[in-house]
């Protein structure tokens, strides 16, 4: 599982096996909140199945989908480093299993191991151009630009088709700061206009995005 992840790129088995030992696997429910906005922990989570999302909240409850992680990826990297609290809480979508590595074992472990450093801090700039991109994008884009821009980027090819799988219009409205009702007239529009099918939570992209809506 570890050689799959980017944060151990280059490492060879044996270093691999020797931080597995550190690792903890723990098993958690779907919906369950595994971090919560504000507190004060310290271990880093490598997923081993599931997905899950990253979130804030304003003062009023509403909620704003930084992002969603899956198999390979991991969050809590900043506390390796930071005691401050989590600036982020995060959610299962599924039934999920993470390696968990308390932040003494890890920065034990990758004493002297500099590119493990420069792996995590790759990893950080990737993230910062995403949100700098994301904000950008609430100030200058419209919502269908906002549904559209989401729907190119997550797109996958699978069985010749490219397929965005297993969001929800909440889940959509959420991650692009839209309402739901807004986000579920324009895939509608979309639908009836040929531009994508529909198959459960799946969505189909037939062709082109048109540029306005």
């Amino acid at each position: 599982m570890f050689q799959k992840v980017s944060l151990f790129a280059g490492l060879d088995s044996e270093q691999l096996i020797a931080l597995q030992a550190h690792a903890l696997l723990k098993s958690y429910p779907r919906n369950t909140i595994i971090i919560s906005q504000g507190d004060a922990t310290d271990s880093l989570y490598i997923i081993e199945s599931g997905r899950v999302k990253i979130y804030i909240n304003d003062d009023d409850g509403r909620e704003f989908i930084l992002g969603t992680l899956e198999q390979g990826d991991y969050f809590g990297e900043l506390a390796l480093f930071d005691r401050g609290v989590r600036s982020a809480s995060v959610m299962t979508l599924d039934a999920c299993r993470f390696w968990v590595i308390s932040s003494i074992d890890f920065l034990n472990w990758v004493d002297g191991r500099s590119e493990i450093l420069m792996n995590i801090i790759k990893g950080l700039v990737k993230r910062i151009r995403l949100l700098d991109e994301d904000i950008a994008n609430l100030a200058l884009l419209d919502v269908y630009g906002r549904v559209a821009r989401f729907l190119i980027q997550r797109a996958e090819l699978i069985d010749q088709r490219l397929v965005v799988e297993r969001f929800t219009h909440q889940e959509i409205a959420n991650m692009i700061g839209a309402s739901r009702e807004m986000v579920t007239r324009i895939i509608k529009d979309l639908r009836q206009g040929g531009y994508i099918e529909l198959e459960g939570r799946r969505i189909i992209l037939k062709g082109r995005l048109p540029t306005n809506w």
